[in-house]
């Protein structure tokens, strides 16, 4: 693999500013209860259609071309959506079985193994990696600190509605638990893992058709 000519600054200048965008649609559109399809108040979001998840997969496949055609493609395009399926799948088999022994195990655990997951694919294909990575903070810092705003001021929006059955605690507390940790550590899994996934995918292609 060759270094990018690409900079990661402007991989994901556009893509950070399209996600805080969306970010904040997000937000005015629960303040204004606009329609529950498309601005879910339920903890986690609800799969609501306006959302910055649904961003992953599409960048994923954008920043895996943009790195190909500037030279820096993975050293072996299978092997990168392989592992990472079987991360992605191994993080996912292990919260599943964390969940029945309670919520506290599961959350702990999970953002544990996503940390892992993370660090353990970062040579998997460095240049994508770096990019997710840096990616994830443009986009989940703006999210954490939303929600501190949304805890302090119990907007009743997503971004402050706490999972059922959750424990009473200050709002900086509650903060940390729901806001700041899932966001730096579940959140960076999902955008890293399946961002390499589809990456790995789109790599097979485009290097199939600039061969």
């Amino acid at each position: 693999m060759t270094e990018s000519r690409v900079s990661i600054k402007d991989l994901i200048l556009v893509p950070s500013v399209i996600t805080l965008g969306i970010t904040l649609l997000r937000l005015v559109g629960e303040l204004q209860n606009w329609s529950p399809a498309l601005f879910g108040k339920a903890a986690g979001g609800g799969g609501s259609l306006v959302g910055i998840s649904w961003l992953i997969p599409i960048l994923g496949i954008y920043f895996a071309v943009r790195l190909v055609r500037a030279g820096a493609g993975p050293a072996s395009a299978g092997k990168v959506a392989g592992v990472s399926l079987l991360v992605i799948l191994a993080v996912i088999g292990i919260g599943m079985g964390l969940n029945k022994i309670g919520q506290t195990a599961f959350f702990v655990g999970w953002m544990l193994a996503s940390v892992a997951a993370v660090a353990l694919t970062a040579r998997l294909w460095p240049a994508l990696w770096h990019t997710l990575l840096a990616y994830a903070f443009a986009a989940r810092i703006p999210v954490a600190l939303v929600m501190l705003a949304a805890i302090l001021g119990n907007w009743g929006t997503h971004y402050d509605v706490a999972p059922p059955d959750f424990p009473a605690y200050s709002p900086l507390v509650k903060w940390v638990l729901i806001g700041l940790l899932p966001q730096m550590t579940i959140w960076f899994f999902m955008t890293v893992l399946f961002g390499l996934f589809v990456g790995g995918l789109t790599a097979l292609v485009v290097k199939g058709k600039t061969a």
